[in-house]
């Protein structure tokens, strides 16, 4: 397939927003994430109760087998959604190391999968995978829902929203309705999408320029800036052949289809806070943009760039670093 054809395909995968958009916005290929996070993804309203429950669910390390271990030790809010920026790969219970890179939790409900290798269809069934994952949280529903019987506090709370109180599915259920709140709206380049011709400086805006006519928009496009189709690591050359030392993550989708013509594929992540969220990748290799962008252009757009261009690109990247509860996410 030709490069255009690619593009072309790729880009009528764009993620549609049911509120209107600005003429300017609606002409381009990325768009701006909704302000109002308060609704699921059918529109919606999130139930308050079921938010509360989910947050205080996703940080309780109750979830997993030793009691060390929750959603928040890998996502941690307080480096902005992801896991530490010196751990390329994260540590689940008794110190066993993962075999992929924590992406951000934030903006996740709007990926079209879940786990770089898309296993999971929405929040609710990504849920399950850290439970059960034997180097995650190592354990099982039945565990879980016993521990969580002994607090009598936690479950008149479940029982208030849930008939049938404790269960895996009602604990899945919690946590994805939290996650739906993790948004993080109003980076400057929605205020730039929504009108704000001021938002961006002159460089932010060459950088965007590029960032399309190099063709990275082909992938990261949309409201999450990617997030919303698979792609192969390594299209134009080949990335596993260069780095060596082959793993299965590495396999990517082929891991949960068995087709080998999905060796290698990966879900494309969203740019959106990567600025704040190194380091990159499913390996964790890249441990700053300047790594990723120079992978990018090498193994998957197969072109070179002058390095002030490139650095006109990070420039823009950092546009899409966003605000949660009103306030900017910093390093």
């Amino acid at each position: 397939m030709s490069r255009a054809a690619l593009k072309g395909m790729l880009m009528g995968s764009v993620l549609m927003l049911t509120a209107p958009l600005p003429v300017a916005a609606q002409q381009e290929p990325l768009s701006p994430l909704p302000l109002d996070n308060s609704v699921d993804n059918q529109g919606k309203k999130l139930d308050p109760r079921k938010v509360a429950l989910g947050d205080k669910l996703f940080h309780d390390p109750r979830l997993s087998k030793d009691n060390t271990i929750s959603c928040a030790s890998c996502h941690n809010l307080a480096t902005n959604g992801a896991d530490a920026s010196d751990r390329p790969l994260s540590f689940g219970v008794g110190g066993a190391k993962g075999v992929v890179n924590s992406p951000t939790v934030f903006n996740s409900r709007y990926n079209f999968r879940q786990f770089w290798d898309g296993r999971a269809a929405n929040l609710v069934e990504q849920v399950v995978g850290p439970i059960h994952n034997p180097i995650e949280m190592a354990t099982n529903w039945p565990e879980v829902i016993a521990k969580l019987n002994k607090d009598s506090a936690l479950v008149a709370q479940f029982q208030a929203i849930y008939p049938d109180g404790v269960q895996g599915k009602n604990i899945q259920d919690a946590i994805a309705a939290y996650e739906m709140t993790l948004t993080t709206p109003n980076a400057r380049i929605d205020k730039w999408l929504r009108g704000d011709k001021g938002a961006l400086s002159a460089d932010e805006l060459k950088g965007y320029q590029l960032f399309k006519s190099y063709g990275c928009i082909a992938c990261h496009q949309g409201a999450n800036v990617g997030g919303n189709m698979y792609q192969i690591f390594g299209v134009m050359n080949g990335y596993f052949a260069a780095r060596g030392n082959l793993t299965e993550a590495d396999n990517g989708r082929f891991n949960v289809t068995k087709n080998p013509a999905d060796k290698h594929m990966f879900k494309v992540p969203s740019l959106r806070n990567a600025a704040v969220t190194p380091p990159y990748f499913h390996d964790g290799t890249a441990q700053t943009l300047e790594q990723a962008v120079d992978v990018m252009f090498r193994f998957q757009l197969g072109r070179t760039a002058p390095p002030e261009e490139k650095a006109l690109i990070i420039k823009f990247l950092h546009t899409l670093t966003g605000e949660y509860k009103g306030k900017p996410l910093e390093n």
